[in-house]
């Protein structure tokens, strides 16, 4: 995606997402605690302690007298992961192999601005070299630092806390919070929303991700739209920039489908997506409530369709390993210090 590309995100989209939570939270106690008890969680900042960049400035702490709580306002940046965990049998279905070989496939910034009116999404492909830093372990060992290594083996060796350093040690930049979706999480999500609609400018036919289309629109199941997700190797170049460019698009036709579907009229169909959204993340401890997801969710109501932008940290073919590519200096820093 060309830098300052502006996405169409709908703003209803962000308002639905809230909406969804909401309803869902309110619908019943049972569907609360059910929703609640859906979502995974890794305490990342216990796990990285104090040896990280520094975070944005702190906004004022929210008048507890108040009758309605103020939502938040302070600028946030959220790493969100597209995991390729092979662990269950969905995943496997999905993607083969074991959980053993889990990488993140997709690895995107969220960028908040003060006052959420507005927001920048950074790609970062998974074929950029980088210096892994070592990162803790559950058991309290640690792995090792390693050079020139691909960006996404970090997930890979130390799972979302090492995804988490990793990303910081490469853009000086604190990761506020953390989402991950996995392979069977993202396909069952589209089908929960009735499947999505994309339009392809050119044929594709990839034996790895194993999706066959004409050039044209489609209207794409989960698993069609997953494949078209991990497609690189029968579009432009064959190199992560091309799928991040169809993942892009995904992403934009996922929330138009979300605004379309006015979820908010079918409490039931409501809850089998909030159920889906749930059950289908990983997130970090600050995240980790169907509150706080609800929170995050309505602070974005006043997000402009054009305040979103979408684009790739820029980067060049390393010199060493043209199959791989490293980031374009100093566009790549002045880039991330611009969401610092």
């Amino acid at each position: 995606m060309r830098p300052g590309r502006r996405t169409r995100t709908p703003r209803i989209a962000g308002l639905t997402l809230a909406g969804l939570l909401v309803l869902g939270a309110g619908a019943a106690g049972w569907a609360y605690w059910q929703l609640n008890d859906n979502i995974n969680s890794v305490d990342i900042d216990s796990a990285l302690g104090d040896d990280r960049p520094a975070g944005a400035a702190a906004t004022p702490s929210p008048d507890a007298s108040a009758t309605v709580p103020s939502l938040p306002t302070g600028s946030l940046n959220i790493l969100v992961l597209g995991s390729d965990s092979r662990s269950g049998e969905e995943n496997r279905e999905l993607g083969g192999g074991d959980s053993g070989g889990a990488r993140s496939d997709t690895a995107m910034v969220v960028h908040l601005d003060a006052g959420r009116t507005a927001a920048t999404v950074v790609s970062i492909p998974r074929d950029t070299l980088v210096d892994r830093p070592a990162c803790p372990l559950e058991d309290g060992e640690s792995t090792r630092a390693a050079s020139g290594v691909m960006f996404n083996s970090a997930y890979e060796v130390g799972g979302p806390v090492c995804a988490v350093k990793t990303v910081e040690s490469l853009t000086d930049v604190r990761m506020d919070h953390y989402v991950e979706i996995d392979f069977a999480g993202f396909a069952r999500l589209v089908d929960a929303l009735g499947g999505v609609t994309v339009t392809t400018e050119e044929d594709i036919d990839d034996d790895r991700s194993h999706l066959t289309l004409d050039a044209g629109t489609h209207h794409l199941d989960g698993t069609d739209a997953l494949a078209l997700a991990r497609t690189r190797y029968d579009i432009g170049d064959g190199s992560d920039l091309g799928r991040i460019g169809l993942q892009h698009q995904l992403v934009k036709a996922l929330l138009e489908q979300i605004a379309d579907e006015d979820l908010l009229t079918s409490p039931a169909r409501l809850y089998r997506v909030a159920d889906t959204v749930t059950g289908s993340l990983t997130t970090d401890t600050g995240l980790d409530s169907l509150g706080e997801l609800t929170r995050l969710a309505q602070s974005l109501r006043d997000l402009p369709s054009d305040g979103v932008t979408t684009l790739t940290v820029p980067v060049v073919p390393a010199p060493w390993d043209r199959n791989r590519v490293v980031q374009d200096e100093p566009e790549a820093g002045e880039l991330w210090a611009s969401l610092r």
